[in-house]
């Protein structure tokens, strides 16, 4: 196995995006393609390594960019604000995940019938958002991600299986998001599967997380035990519907 890497710029609309593609490139046949949306801190070596992991596996990755030239944050209020200028226009969010899924099945070692993805923190909020508007896609799995709803989806419209993996002792996720999620997945005829991980708080897969946190003041840590046993839970989903 050889894992090749490159930049991959590609627009939605008028906006310039800067993505990250990994893949085995000995592979003889199309595979399955698996989008990486990035967490508040945008595009970094962190994803970029999460999408190298799933290469590994047999995977073409894309890291996807949701700021735009592939724009990362220094600081827990830059990244803040990055990301609510996203979710204070989920019109261009939405843009930007489609346009995302759209160049990932035009890769020639992708298999555009068997495509799912993958998000952390803001970017478990997105592929959350992919699902519920019925995007193609066969899987999608959130690692601590925000719950909240962008799109009710309607029975039936959820194409995807979902997998949420949550830390227990996140308190950027309140209870009460926990059972909002809950009560309109059922509406919604999903076939979701939700794991908890006790003990574990917000970016629990996240080597830099525990660092971050004192240095901000935030309440994130990470935790090897749920950041393996999530990885875990996403490999046996990925097996069932690949």
């Amino acid at each position: 196995m050889t894992i090749e890497s490159q930049t991959l710029s590609y627009t939605a609309g008028e906006d310039e995006l800067k993505g990250y593609m990994a893949y085995d490139d000995k592979s003889g046949s199309p595979m399955p393609g698996v989008i990486v949306v990035h967490e508040w801190w945008g595009l970094d070596d962190y994803i970029r390594t999460r999408a190298d992991k799933l290469a590994e596996l047999g995977y073409a990755a894309l890291a996807i960019d949701m700021y735009g030239n592939g724009a990362t944050a220094d600081s827990p209020d830059e990244a803040g604000a990055m990301m609510n200028a996203v979710l204070g226009n989920m019109e261009i969010g939405t843009s930007r995940l489609r346009a995302a899924h759209e160049v990932l099945c035009a890769q020639p070692m992708v298999d555009e019938k068997r495509t799912a993805a993958i998000g952390y923190c803001f970017g478990g909020a997105m592929v959350l958002h992919m699902a519920r508007i019925g995007m193609p896609l066969k899987a999608v799995v959130s690692f601590h991600g925000a719950l909240g709803s962008f799109h009710v989806p309607t029975p039936g419209e959820i194409k995807s299986r979902i997998l949420v993996c949550h830390g227990a002792k996140d308190s950027l996720v309140p209870e009460s998001d926990i059972e909002s999620f809950n009560t309109e997945m059922a509406s919604a005829q999903a076939n979701v599967q939700f794991e908890s991980y006790e003990g574990a708080l917000h970016g629990f897969t996240n080597p830099d997380a525990t660092e971050r946190g004192q240095t901000y003041g935030l309440p994130l840590a990470y935790d090897q035990r749920a950041d393996e046993a999530s990885w875990s839970e996403m490999k046996a989903l990925f097996n069932e519907v690949f």
